[in-house]
């Protein structure tokens, strides 16, 4: 230890007497403390809720969706396939067809997304297998004229395994308007109903055979585009760049990020809103230490006079009160890690925040820390700290040994 160290340490805790400016110190060490703690818990809490909705999403989606700009035959993706499946990352690849459509039952019309999957490859690229609640995914043989149905959608509709629902192609609708022609309207028998967690899907998608949509939307042998699912979700955007690379300039290739971009953006504009805001707490504790070691400079300025006659330089005076600065950043980052992770281990083993099970799919505020997370905030913490100790650390240093002693 310097003996700028020795002397910083000196003045932070060894005071002759407990004065206002220990009580200020001692305030300034709290502030960060709480600070850094509130940021570790509220990170963690949006980590929590990023992770939970991202393996919502990604569990029921491909990791990566590629589509034509205007429908093509399957035959045009034939060079993007052969090229995605001689790639050692590639788990799964499945053609679909996807519209609008009304779906008519006796309690509910509504107008739906209908999404035609290849069933012996759909479990390959998406979780809809496992989210299955009642049914199957069976669309084939004899049951070709299949849907499954979301459990909302379902639920709204009154409809359950072996009912029949009617659903109208707005493909041709444009035709029955014109009198020139009825819409395509097809009956499908409900084989299956899922609950992806997702209220978007489970209210307005349904999901048949392939051939079914194509014969629903007048495409003929026309596909809406392919979706692939990887080893690896982290491999997603540089598989995407490998695609684009080759096949940017015919296909629009979108990573499972794309999919759902102004979700993600929101949350990431969230998260960083509520760190700049939790920071003002550190910021508020900066100033107290500010104050503090302002008023230590006065106190000790015959101390520093003393130093500086005995040979001690600006620079070894500043060191001295930016160390007193450091050391309150650092004994209030560590006390609020420490205290922000214990809350964040607590709220994850004993739930100290539940959440009403039957309306949330969670039993309690997700929690989830990360390391990075940890290291911002401290580094956050120390920084404020240093720059609230530069002006009272140059101040000191300007002092004049003679006047600094002369009315001691």
């Amino acid at each position: 230890m310097t003996f700028e160290q020795s002397i910083a340490f000196r003045y932070l805790v060894s005071k002759r007497q407990l004065g206002l400016v220990t009580l200020i110190s001692a305030i300034s060490v709290v502030g960060v403390t709480i600070g850094v703690a509130a940021l570790v818990i509220v990170l963690s809490v949006f980590n929590g809720f990023s992770g939970l909705v991202t393996s919502i999403l990604v569990n029921f989606d491909p990791h990566i969706r590629i589509e034509s700009p205007r429908q093509v035959d399957a035959a045009a993706y034939e060079p993007l396939v052969n090229f995605a499946e001689s790639q050692g990352e590639l788990q799964g690849i499945s053609k679909y067809a996807i519209g609008k459509a009304v779906v008519v039952s006796r309690n509910l019309n509504r107008v739906i997304n209908v999404k035609g999957i290849e069933v012996g490859k759909i479990a390959t690229v998406s979780g809809l297998k496992e989210r299955l609640v009642l049914g199957s995914l069976n669309l084939s043989g004899a049951h070709k004229s299949g849907i499954v149905l979301g459990m909302t959608l379902a639920d709204r509709m009154g409809a359950v395994i072996g009912d029949t629902v009617s659903v109208v192609s707005l493909a041709g609708s444009e035709v029955a308007l014109l009198q020139l022609g009825q819409p395509l309207i097809r009956r499908f028998h409900v084989v299956g109903i899922y609950e992806s967690n997702n209220k978007d899907y489970d209210s307005y998608y349904a999901f048949v055979n392939l051939e079914s949509a194509q014969s629903l939307f007048g495409m003929s042998t026309r596909i809406s585009g392919v979706e692939l699912r990887l080893r690896s979700i982290s491999q997603s955007e540089s598989f995407r760049q490998q695609l684009g690379g080759k096949f940017g300039d015919q296909f629009r290739i979108l990573t499972w990020y794309d999919l759902h971009r102004d979700l993600y953006s929101v949350m990431k504009i969230e998260r960083w809103l509520a760190y700049i805001i939790l920071c003002l707490i550190i910021g508020v504790a900066s100033f107290n230490l500010l104050g503090s070691l302002t008023m230590s400079v006065v106190e000790k300025m015959r101390d520093i006079g003393i130093l500086k006659s005995m040979g001690a330089t600006n620079k070894s005076i500043i060191k001295i009160f930016m160390f007193e600065g450091v050391l309150v950043g650092v004994l209030g980052s560590l006390l609020g890690l420490l205290l922000g992770l214990a809350v964040v281990w607590m709220q994850d083993y004993y739930h100290l925040f539940p959440l009403d099970p039957t309306v949330y799919i969670i039993p309690a505020i997700p929690v989830e820390v990360h390391i990075l997370d940890l290291v911002i905030v401290a580094i956050t913490a120390l920084g404020l700290c240093s720059i609230a100790a530069l002006y009272p650390a140059r101040r000191a240093a300007s002092f004049i040994p003679v006047e600094a002693i002369r009315w001691e």
